[in-house]
Order: structure tokens, then sequence, then C-alpha cells
């Protein structure tokens, strides 16, 4: 039976494993930590409306649950997926993370492959090259009713998910640099 301990110094939270293995190092988790001074970009296409703007109202939901503050956030409205991860970018020179929500479904052709391939490259490329988090909610769905599940229906919300991890990293990145 695995056992973990806290080990707390300062803002940092480190759990210590003790019988994985004879493991005793360090863990490190973003599960704690301010969100003061902390600013949030979310980045929401306006193709699809009617399911990106219910990922966005998760994503506000779940950002003042965890203790934000609307002037800390920022939105900002794209065209569509493709413009995301260029506003992503340009955001990212002001915030400390950003969320990037939206709803690509496949139709008759490839083209969603395409758009999504690029910017999921893209949007992992900008979260190296800042060393900052970026969220990627956007939903990749074969058709409009996944993409309904994903939008606060049967599945959840992936808005909601998109927030939790962006402040999970954001909060494990922090133990480094202080």
């Amino acid at each position: 039976m695995s056992t973990w301990q806290p080990w707390i110094s300062g803002r940092l939270e480190v759990r210590v494993h003790n019988d994985m293995d004879g493991f005793t190092g360090r863990v490190y988790t973003g599960q704690k930590g301010s969100l003061e001074g902390k600013r949030f970009a979310v980045i929401v296409s306006e193709y699809n409306q009617a399911i990106t703007g219910k990922l966005l109202a998760g994503a506000i939901e779940k950002l003042r649950e965890h203790g934000v503050l609307d002037p800390q956030i920022d939105i900002h409205h794209v065209p569509g997926a493709w413009e995301i991860p260029l506003a992503a970018k340009l955001s990212l020179e002001s915030v400390s993370a950003v969320i990037c929500l939206g709803a690509v479904i496949r139709g008759d052709t490839t083209h969603d492959v395409h758009i999504n391939t690029t910017v999921s490259a893209q949007l992992g490329k900008l979260m190296m090259d800042t060393a900052k988090p970026v969220a990627f909610g956007i939903l990749t769905c074969n058709n409009l009713e996944q993409a309904i599940q994903r939008s606060g229906g049967s599945v959840g919300n992936k808005g909601h998910e998109a927030v939790d991890a962006v402040i999970e990293m954001l909060r494990w990145h922090d133990q480094f640099r202080d």
C-alpha cells in the first residue's frame, strides 16, 4: 500500500512517497498555491459559437471557483480555431497563462484534420517556447452531438477541464520560479 507524506516549505508543497519500490524522492504537484497577481487570457473561437459559448461560460465559472477575480481575466474572441495560436502568443506577453477554447467538428473533407494538427502543434510549441501554461480546450469531434456532450452535456464541460489543467500547471510552474 502506497503512502504519501506532505513536506511543506514556504509556498512549495512537495509530497514524499515512502514505499514505491524504495523511492523516497520528492514529487511536485500543482494542487496548492496562490493565484493572487496572476492574469489569465481566455482565447475563444467564434466559429461553432453555440458550442464555444458554453465552453467559455464553463471556463469563467471554473476560474471564479478557483478564486480568480474577473479583472484578472481577459477574454479574446477570434474568428476560428486557426487564429487561436496567434492570439495566444500575443496574449502571453501580458498574462501568466492562456486557456484556448474552440470546436472543430469533422465534415465531409479532411479540413478538420489539418486545422486540429496545426493548431495543437502550434499551441504545444508556444507553451514550450514561452515556458508558460497553455490549456488546450479545443474540441476535436466527429460530429455535433459529441461537441454538445463535451460542452456541458453528459461528458462534462471541457472549459472546466482546461481551466483546472492550466491552474495546476501554473501552480506547478511557480514552485520552480520561487
